[in-house]
């Protein structure tokens, strides 16, 4: 695991096992926020640790920005928390989670300890959390799911985006017309940063073309996959369509990134030819 400190008693952590998730720990005076969790029981663990050595009293709130397990598998590890999240994140996880995380222990041992816990806080649309010095701005981006949120932290404008900014975004569970105006909703707030769900932090100077190329991207592959479904063309015909005419690199998060386009494409190809399938109970990425 990966830790970074992006501003005074501001730290980010990056797993190092899985996807390069990202998880935040914001220290106050009066206790600990932490946002999202690590994939597997170590990592969070080390989290915690930093946390019992480096913050004043205890972890008062743990804020899930999405339900996806690589981001909520640490969250029962913060006993006596407030554990906040958007009403569709408890939706999703008291629906699925159980199920999910069931198949996930009989293929992941690492995950044997692993338990569902369940947001005691919702949003459905803006709140504020003020603990100590810092006060948070959380607001929904949905796009990647119907209950992705932000978290900023007012002050120094580090916005906490989960994966509704990522290295290339990934639209399977969500929709690409929510996502391109959570990108836009992120663009006016205006952050001085941005900790995305998954890679390397994105600093002032680079985040306005990094926005309008993720905008650009789902933009260019709707079109594509559009004309495909216009010519009747299979299914199989969207793997032409590779993340470079797109606009985006194949590189980041370890070429992951290329497989998360396929997934992209075949999922845009399904809804716009009326075929698509629910996948409200996957829960990873």
């Amino acid at each position: 695991m990966r830790r970074d400190r992006v501003a005074e008693d501001i730290y980010t952590f990056t797993s190092e096992l899985y996807a390069q998730v990202t998880a935040g720990v914001i220290l106050t005076s009066e206790g600990t926020v932490v946002i999202d969790t690590l994939p597997f029981p170590q990592e969070t663990q080390e989290m915690l640790a930093f946390v019992r050595e480096h913050g004043q009293g205890t972890v008062r709130y743990v804020i899930n920005t999405h339900y996806h397990s690589d981001h909520t598998n640490g969250t029962y590890m913060f006993a006596g928390a407030e554990v906040i999240a958007h009403q569709w994140c408890h939706h999703m996880l008291s629906q699925y989670g159980k199920r999910s995380l069931a198949e996930a222990k009989r293929e992941t041992a690492a995950l044997s300890d692993v338990q569902i816990h369940l947001p005691s806080i919702v949003v459905e649309s803006d709140a504020y959390i003020h603990l100590g010095d810092r006060s948070l701005y959380i607001t929904p981006l949905p796009g990647h799911t119907r209950d992705s949120i932000g978290v900023m932290v007012e002050g120094d404008r580090i916005l906490f985006a989960g994966d509704a900014v990522l290295p290339v975004p990934y639209i399977v569970w969500g929709d690409a017309a929510n996502s391109i105006n959570s990108l836009r909703a992120v663009r006016a707030l205006r952050p001085e940063s941005v900790v995305q769900g998954h890679g390397d932090l994105l600093l002032k100077g680079e985040l306005g073309e990094e926005l309008e190329s993720s905008i650009r991207y789902i933009e260019t592959l709707v079109e594509a996959v559009q004309s495909m479904v216009s010519q009747n063309a299979p299914q199989s015909a969207v793997a032409r369509i590779d993340i470079e005419s797109c606009g985006k690199s194949r590189v980041p998060l370890d070429g992951l990134v290329q497989h998360l386009h396929r997934e992209n494409a075949i999922a845009v190809y399904r809804r716009l030819s009326g075929k698509t399938e629910a996948l409200e109970d996957q829960m990873l990425f």
